[in-house]
């Protein structure tokens, strides 16, 4: 029977949804496979881990120590490297996130095998098994297969719908003892930016707003559709130069790249390097003053007009319709 080791992601405790999508993803690899789910971290992961199982983990295994509190590629590396070894799976997927980019590619290069990242969509053409993914910034897409060896994937968030949830589902969770030893690299503090709302990267909505929102109070009119709606705030990067907002909210070529339910662009121009961060979403709406605006050439809806009208309009709308 072929096996497939998920590895999940829980910060401060929480799942990240992508976690879910990885389990969704082993079964499009192979329906037929036990699901793996593999956490780590420091202090109890046991709840943790009856959630995977509830989303379609056949079991789990945990691995606390205090070295896995803060993520470091050592640290990780060593136990991913030692639960491969031991359960000696035929796949192995994970998210493609900050932890997934920069551990997978090390531990396929341990194992001497290759890795595709950022798969969007995952398909079966007979015996085989068909990863879609982006390249050259989103303007085109590929399709690979594995030919042998174990298969190894990341997934892009949003991008394949988790499995339903079965509250009635059980498996076995195994506390597994690791010695985490020997490493280079000991993070001795992390100092969180605040951030506000929903996690830009998982978010099902995101208000995004350029250089046309003119200013840092201009700004904080997403905030209130974005409260309003459930969203996440985004940014270009024309609007972080500007310091209208942080860095850590920039979509694009350097800066995230997000495949929302629906996303909002206003006062964004529309330059390829936005583009190549967003434009995979699944409905785009745009609103800007300029009707040639590269970004309408993207969007499904598309609003001429000033931000600082269409906002208000948007907000109070909406309001409306939840008050219904």
């Amino acid at each position: 029977m072929s096996k497939i080791l998920v590895i999940g992601e829980a910060a401060q405790g929480q799942l990240r949804n992508v976690s879910f999508e990885a389990i969704a993803a082993a079964k499009k690899i192979d329906e037929n496979a036990e699901v793996v789910a593999l956490l780590l971290g420091d202090g109890s992961l046991e709840e943790q881990a009856n959630e995977m199982i509830k989303y379609g983990a056949d079991r789990a295994i945990t691995v606390s120590h205090e070295n896995l509190k803060n993520y470091t590629s050592e640290g990780y590396g060593q136990v991913v490297l030692q639960v491969i070894e031991e359960e000696n799976p035929t796949g192995v997927v994970m998210g493609h996130t900050a932890i997934g980019k920069d551990l997978t590619p090390k531990i396929a290069a341990r194992l001497d095998i290759g890795l595709i990242s950022d798969a969007i969509n995952i398909e079966k053409d007979g015996d085989e098994v068909v990863f879609t993914r982006p390249i050259y910034s989103g303007k085109a897409f590929e399709k690979k297969i594995i030919k042998e060896g174990m298969t190894f994937a990341t997934i892009r968030p949003n991008n394949i719908p988790a499995l339903e949830k079965d509250d009635s589902r059980s498996g076995e969770v195994v506390a597994k003892d690791i010695d985490v030893k020997d490493l280079r690299t000991i993070v001795k503090e992390v100092i969180r930016k605040k951030s506000e709302g929903v996690d830009l990267s998982e978010a099902k909505i995101i208000v995004a707003g350029g250089r046309g929102m003119k200013s840092k109070e201009g700004f904080e009119k997403l905030y209130e559709l974005a409260d309003v709606l459930g969203a996440a705030v985004g940014a270009s990067r024309g609007a972080c130069d500007a310091d209208f907002c942080d860095y850590s909210l920039q979509i694009g070529q350097t800066g995230k790249v997000v495949t929302p339910d629906l996303y909002f662009a206003f006062g964004i121009s529309g330059a390829i390097q936005h583009l190549a961060g967003m434009s995979n979403s699944k409905v785009i709406v745009a609103v800007n003053q300029d009707p040639d605006a590269n970004i309408f050439n993207v969007a499904d809806y598309g609003i001429v007009g000033d931000v600082f009208e269409v906002i208000p309009l948007l907000i109070e709308e909406i309001k409306a319709l939840q008050n219904n």
